[in-house]
C-alpha cells in the first residue's frame, strides 16, 4: 500500500498513472520529487478515489490500484476476451458493454468486467454481423461496432433497467423459490469494536452481523426463498470469493450486512448502497431495492437516515445479480449500540429486509404503507397469491 510520504519506483508509476489521467502535470525522472509520494499525490489520489467512489482515503491499496490500472485502457486499445482464469477488467470493457447494450445486447450491468454474459453478448453481435464468432474483441469486430454505432442516431430507453424491470415483473410477486445471498459482513478473523453483551460475553460486529443475518435466514427460508450465506461465524472469505458464491448459483439478489464502529462516538444512523457510479453506471434494480429496503428500515427503527448512496467495491460490483450494502449502525455509539444489541430489534431489521425484498416483487401492486406490513401479513399474501395460481 502507498500513502503520504512514501517513496521509490512504485510511487514514480503511480504519478506517471495519474498524470496519464490529468490528475498530476507530466513529471520527468531527472526532476526533484519524481517519485515521492507529496501533497500533490494525495490530493490527486483523493480526486481519483471520490470520481470511482472509492474510500477516499489518499492511500493506494488493492481497490485504487485496481481501478488505476482499469482506467488506463480506452476501447480499441487491446483485443478483449473472455478467460476464466483470470477475468479482463477496464473501463474499455465499460463501453463496449454500453455500446452492445444501446444496440439490444444483453450484458448485464456495466460493471467493467469481461464475463460469461459480456462474451455471450461479444458473440451474438458477430454471428448477427456475419463475423467469425469467436467471442473475440479485436479489430475486425471493433470497426464493426464503430460502423454500426455511427449510424445509430438514437440511443436510450435504459436497456438494461428494461430487462431488469422485466425480470422482477415476470418472477411474479411470490417469494417461494426466489434465491437469495445473504452476506454478513466481515469474518471470524475480524474482532473490530468488541462490547461486552447481556450475558457478559465479548461481541464484535462481526458476531452481531452474523446474528442478524441467521435471524434474516430463519424468515426467508420460512416463506420458501433458498437462502445462502457467504460465510460461518468464524470464516472470513474475501469479496471475491463472497461475490463468487452468489454468481455460481446464480442468484436472484444479494443482500450484504455490515455493522460499523468509528473513532467519534457521533458517528450513527443507517446508509444502504446499491452498485453505480458518478458516470451513471448503475443497477437500476440495486437501486430499487436499496431504496425500499432503506424506507422501511428508517421507519421500523427510527435511526438516523444516512440516506441511499451508490457505490463501486467489494461485491457491489463483484456480482451478477443486483446487491445491496447495509451499514446497519455504529457500535461506538451509544444510542446504536443499546438498540443493537437489543436480539428483538435485530428482529425488527430482519423483518424490514424481508418485508422490503417482498415489496420489490410486489412492484406496487397492492402495496402496503411502509413500516406497517408485518411477517404475518407477508406470509398471508403469499398463501392468497399461492391460492389464485
Amino acid at each position: 500500500m502507498l500513502r503520504l510520504g512514501d517513496a521509490g519506483p512504485e510511487v514514480g508509476q503511480l504519478r506517471r498513472s495519474l498524470s496519464s489521467l490529468g490528475l498530476l502535470p507530466p513529471q520527468t525522472t531527472e526532476e526533484s520529487g519524481a517519485e515521492v509520494f507529496d501533497r500533490d499525490v494525495d490530493s490527486a489520489v483523493r480526486a481519483f478515489q471520490q470520481g470511482r467512489q472509492l474510500l477516499v482515503d489518499g492511500k493506494v491499496g488493492p481497490a485504487t490500484e485496481q481501478a488505476l490500472l482499469d482506467a488506463r485502457w480506452k476501447l480499441g486499445d487491446r483485443t478483449l476476451s473472455y478467460t476464466l482464469s483470470a477475468p479482463m477488467t477496464g473501463d474499455d470493457i465499460v463501453d463496449l458493454q454500453n455500446q452492445l447494450s444501446n444496440l439490444g445486447y444483453n450484458t448485464g450491468r456495466p460493471d467493467g468486467l469481461f464475463g460469461a454474459r459480456t462474451d455471450a453478448a461479444v458473440r451474438q453481435f458477430q454471428r448477427d454481423c456475419g463475423l467469425p464468432e469467436d467471442g473475440v474483441f479485436g479489430l475486425e469486430t471493433g470497426r464493426e461496432l464503430q460502423r454500426i454505432t455511427k449510424r445509430q442516431l438514437v440511443t436510450g430507453g435504459r436497456p438494461h433497467y428494461l430487462r431488469e424491470h422485466q425480470r422482477v415483473r415476470s418472477a411474479g410477486p411470490r417469494l417461494r423459490g426466489k434465491r437469495i445471498v445473504i452476506d454478513p459482513g466481515y469474518g471470524g478473523a475480524d474482532t473490530g469494536f468488541l462490547i461486552t453483551g447481556p450475558d457478559g460475553e465479548q461481541m464484535s460486529a462481526a458476531d452481531l452481523v452474523f446474528d442478524l443475518a441467521r435471524r434474516l435466514e430463519g424468515r426467508m427460508t420460512a416463506t420458501g426463498m433458498a437462502t445462502y450465506l457467504t460465510r460461518g461465524p468464524n470464516d472470513d472469505p474475501d469479496p471475491k470469493q463472497r461475490a463468487g458464491l452468489a454468481n455460481s448459483i446464480d442468484a436472484d439478489l444479494l443482500l450484504s450486512l455490515h455493522i460499523e464502529s468509528n473513532p467519534s462516538p457521533l458517528a450513527s444512523g443507517i446508509a444502504t448502497f446499491h452498485f453505480g457510479t458518478d458516470t451513471g453506471k448503475t443497477s437500476t434494480l440495486g437501486e430499487q431495492l436499496a431504496s425500499l429496503v432503506h424506507r422501511e428500515l428508517v421507519a421500523r427503527t427510527r435511526m438516523l437516515d444516512c440516506r441511499v448512496h451508490h457505490g463501486a467495491w467489494g461485491v457491489l460490483v463483484l456480482t451478477n445479480m443486483p446487491a445491496i450494502q447495509l451499514e446497519l449502525g455504529y457500535l461506538s455509539n451509544p444510542d446504536d449500540r443499546a438498540k443493537l444489541l437489543d436480539p428483538e430489534f435485530r428482529n425488527r431489521v430482519a423483518e424490514g429486509i424481508l418485508v422490503a425484498v417482498k415489496r420489490l416483487y410486489m412492484d406496487g401492486r397492492d402495496e402496503p404503507h411502509t413500516g406497517t406490513f408485518t411477517l404475518s401479513d407477508l406470509m398471508a399474501h403469499e398463501r392468497s397469491v399461492h391460492g389464485a395460481e
